[in-house]
């Protein structure tokens, strides 16, 4: 069995310190996914950029929010269901909003529900949604674009979702109510 160590920022392998140090400073603590992560240097280095790279998508805070939770919910991730139902509440995300994806339920918006489902799928067939879900898609104003972006966000939550996995990461204090 693997026994995976939760890093602090002055034990955890050299390479990884000053890539957990900016964590701390972004977020006021480390959460237990990058100390985690701070084993192999540079999957915590892909993770954050790749993190970094999909908040510069045309999607709207609220629409990376949703692909990240609909990944999370669709690879059964518990920690990063407690974390990203914290962020997304805290980004202003609305509370049925995030219920409704944590319980796997339709969204009331036509067009987020389309991105749910399309993220969703995307997740279930390995890439390989149904021409309706991309139909649905593209008929509530989403385009290639942002096909190809939601594909940026499923990447990091695969990192993240995987890493929990196999890690079983426990859920920080921080995200804990949402758990």
């Amino acid at each position: 069995m693997l026994n995976f160590t939760v890093h602090s920022v002055d034990k955890a392998p050299a390479a990884s310190q000053d890539l957990l140090r900016s964590v701390q400073a972004a977020f006021g603590f480390v959460p237990n996914l990058a100390s985690v992560m701070a084993e192999s240097a540079p999957l915590l280095d892909a993770y954050l950029k790749v993190s970094h790279l999909f908040n510069q998508t045309s999607l709207t805070e609220i629409e990376r929010q949703i692909v990240l939770l609909a990944a999370s919910r669709e690879n059964t991730c518990h920690y990063c269901m407690a974390a990203h139902c914290t962020i997304a509440k805290m980004s202003g995300v609305p509370a049925g909003i995030v219920e409704a994806i944590r319980v796997d339920q339709p969204l009331d918006d036509p067009r987020l529900e389309a991105l749910r489902e399309f993220t969703r799928s995307l997740v279930a067939t390995r890439g390989y949604p149904s021409p309706e879900v991309i139909q649905q898609f593209q008929a509530a104003g989403f385009t290639e674009r942002n096909a190809l972006e939601v594909v940026l966000g499923v990447g990091q939550k695969t990192l993240s979702n995987y890493t929990n996995h196999l890690a079983h990461t426990p859920v920080d204090a921080a995200f804990a109510a949402n758990a």
